[in-house]
Parts: structure tokens; sequence; C-alpha cells
């Protein structure tokens, strides 16, 4: 039996290259997990095959095949990086050994730059705050961290969902493995079923090299989908498969990959409404939704700004090398009576723009850019107003701080999509969706 023959029987992918020429080709279109050379190639050495694998930035780690004329170079080969070097002929069972090894060295090397990185910078909280509301998630997330089901995250935008799916990750039993995201709002099928599961060359027109997708990157580790409302009908079959059976298959393949990923979702959407509608399946909702977390808006706790806006101001001085920034009594009232349909992003940037502009260290009430007009109408505001005419004001304000999108209004209103296309057909609204 051949070596490619014992690494496919072993449940590993093979590509082949006779030459440096042919390797330098593959290496253009492909990401190798490592690379297996032979001391000698018709047109060069596992040198050159090692020297071109580094100019690939891969990282993928390479063992040499050498007999004992070749010793010498399989000996340079080790002090230029090479991971190691077996005698011809190969002893399989120590091929696959040491190809184990190699692996898991790699997968160690990148988790401690991830580490690393990590480390360099402060990682965000989740639960910053004393509102019985925030304890109240923290003590839910907490108790649902070595469950290793779907999560699915409900909060409105701004609201901080992805910081919390990065939370549950660095915190649950997967930390040591990678954290991908990927916001699925806007992505058509075609766009979404690529990134999620890969493609074979050839498997449509533009394919021209094979890509592997998030699923098989994120195997053994977490994998975020934001928006996961958005995602289209026809791929929903093919998630809810990963999630009951663990398998896939890339675009243009014939084969089902195994994958082991905890799912951790998001939504600002009511998708019990959506089911309701048929725009969402129900068996993958009551599959994702096993564990839900609700992320509550920043007006729902505003005893919590003065603690988040002290961190951010904190985090900015640091960034622009400046002494730290305090808040005014009149500064803290002003944030609080704010609305912040944005939420914790709106509140953090409303901040970031009130330092850089600000030429001392203590903001005042009027260093934020924003006019108290621009947050929920006020209920004088709307004491003025007929029942028909507030309606109507409170609809045409959803859509426009949700830029035309009717779901995300219908959601910010707390109405089903079908009854706000009502209410706007009956007001003669008009709108564009950005």
């Amino acid at each position: 039996m051949s070596l490619q023959a014992v690494l496919r029987a072993d449940g590993y992918e093979v590509e082949e290259a006779e030459t440096c020429r042919a390797a330098r080709e593959r290496l253009r279109t492909s990401r190798p997990d490592a690379v297996i050379a032979s001391c000698r190639l018709p047109d060069g050495s596992a040198l050159d095959l090692l020297q071109l694998v580094k100019a690939a930035d891969s990282g993928a780690p390479c063992i040499v095949l050498a007999d004992y004329a070749a010793l010498g170079v399989a000996v340079e080969a080790l002090e230029k990086g090479a991971e190691q070097f077996l005698m011809k002929p190969v002893n399989r069972p120590a091929l696959l050994l040491v190809l184990q090894r190699a692996l898991e060295n790699q997968r160690n090397r990148r988790r401690r730059r991830r580490d690393e990185t990590v480390r360099a910078r402060e990682p965000l909280d989740p639960f910053l705050g004393e509102s019985p509301a925030i304890r109240a998630l923290a003590e839910q997330a907490r108790r649902v961290l070595a469950a290793d089901r779907p999560v699915l995250i409900r909060g409105e935008t701004g609201a901080g969902k992805g910081v919390l799916a990065a939370w549950l990750h660095r915190n649950g039993p997967r930390s040591e493995e990678c954290f991908l995201d990927l916001n699925c709002a806007g992505l058509n099928r075609e766009l979404l079923e690529t990134e999620l599961f890969g493609h074979e060359r050839g498997a449509f027109t533009g394919a021209v090299t094979r890509k592997i997708g998030l699923l098989e990157v994120a195997d053994r580790g977490t994998l975020f989908l934001d928006e996961i409302g958005d995602v289209d009908l026809q791929v929903q079959p093919k998630l809810l498969k990963v999630l009951e059976e663990g398998r896939f298959r890339r675009l243009g393949d014939v084969d089902d990959r195994q994958v082991d990923v905890w799912l951790v979702a998001a939504t600002h959407q009511d998708l019990a409404t959506s089911v309701e509608e048929k725009r969402f399946r129900s068996d993958l909702y009551f599959r994702i939704s096993t564990i839900l977390l609700r992320l509550p808006p920043l007006r729902e706790r505003v005893e919590d700004i003065p603690i988040l806006a002290e961190h951010f101001l904190r985090r900015c001085a640091t960034e622009l090398g400046r002494t730290a920034f305090e808040l005014s009594p009149g500064a803290v009232r002003r944030l609080q009576a704010h609305s912040w349909p944005g939420n914790i992003r709106e509140l953090r940037n409303v901040l970031e723009r009130a330092a850089l502009l600000s030429a001392g260290s203590e903001l005042e009430a009027g260093d934020f850019g924003f006019d108290l007009g621009q947050g929920a109408p006020t209920e004088g505001a709307l004491s003025n107003l007929t029942l028909r005419e507030a309606e109507r004001r409170l609809i045409e304000k959803a859509l426009q701080e949700e830029s035309g999108h009717v779901d995300r209004a219908a959601a910010r209103l707390g109405i089903s999509r079908s009854s706000l296309y009502q209410r706007i057909q009956k007001h003669g609204i008009v709108f564009s969706r950005v």
C-alpha cells in the first residue's frame, strides 16, 4: 500500500505534487495542514520545498523522508525548521504517529499565539453593572457553560450579543480551540453556503480553487452566527443537519464530513414569530433555542450606565495617552435620560466622540453629541397627540432607526411583521430600505 493510500485510509485528505514546481502551484490554491516531502525531487530538494512552505506563510509542519544518501539534506532541513524526518523505507505506523504529533504541535502553537493576542488586549465583560437584569443574565450564562448545547442570544442591535458570545467561548470547555464568527445579515444563499460549508473547485462559476468553510475551521471550537434569523430557508436544513448529526457536505462534493462545533447564535428578531410566518424552520428554531439568553437593552439597566461609561472612558484615555476622564453629575443625568436606541454600541461611540473633542478631563452634559429628542418619544410629547398619530410616529421612528428593515422595526415595536405591514398600509407610511 502506498503512503498516499495509508494516509487516506487513516482519514486524511491528500494532495500530491511530484515536483517543487507543482508544489508551488498547490500552495497558491490551498493551505495544507502538513507537508510530507521526499529529500530528493526532480527539480530540487526538501530544502527548496521547505522554503516554499515558509513563503506561503501557511504554518504547515514539514516531515522529511530521506534515504542514507540524503541524510545530510534531512539534517539541514531540521535545522531550517522541518518538524521531523524519517528514514526510508518508511515505517507506516511511525509516519502516522509523527504526523499526528506534528499536527498537535501546530495546534498548540496556534493556541499560544491566540493566547498572546488575547492577553495583549483586555477582554470585554458582558456583565458590567449591578442592575438586577444584568446580574440575572450573568448567573444564567454561568449555569449553561458546561452544557455544550446550542445557545441562542436574543437582544437588540448594539446590546453586546457578540461580546456575550465571546465570553461564553472564553469561559467554556472549548476555550482552548478557535472562536469564529459570521454575521448572516445581508448574505445571499450562495455566499452564506460557501462561507459555512466551503466548496470544491468547479462547484460553481467562479469557484477556481477549493475553499474550506468556517465549519471545518471551527471544528472542536465555537462558531458564532450573528443574525441567524436572516439565514436563507434553503440553507436552514443543512445547518440543522450539522447540529443533529455533526455532518455536512462541501458544495460540489459527494462525501459527508464530520465536524464537532459548539453553535452560539444571536438575533434581534422574534424567531417564534418568524416560525409562525414560515420564514424560519420550526425544527431549527427548537434546536438552536435549547438555551436562550436574553440581553436586556440599555434602557432597562439605566443604573449600569455610569459603570459602563467609566469603563469606556478609562479605555479611551489609555488609547489617547491622556489622564482619566470623569463625568460631572449633570453628564451622568443626561446619559441616563437618553433612551439609547443603539444600546451599548451607541453609548461607547458617544463617549469616545466626547473624549476626543474635549479639551479637559471632566465631561459635561453639553459635551455629548446627541439630542435627547432623538430617543424614544416622551410620555409628555405623546400625550398631545391622538392615538392614531402617536402610533404613526412610533412606526415611522422605528423604520427610520432600523434603516427601513421591516423585520427589525417590528421586533423593536414588539409586534409581528404582518401586523406592522397592516399598520404601514393603514397610515399610508412611505419608507425606503437603506
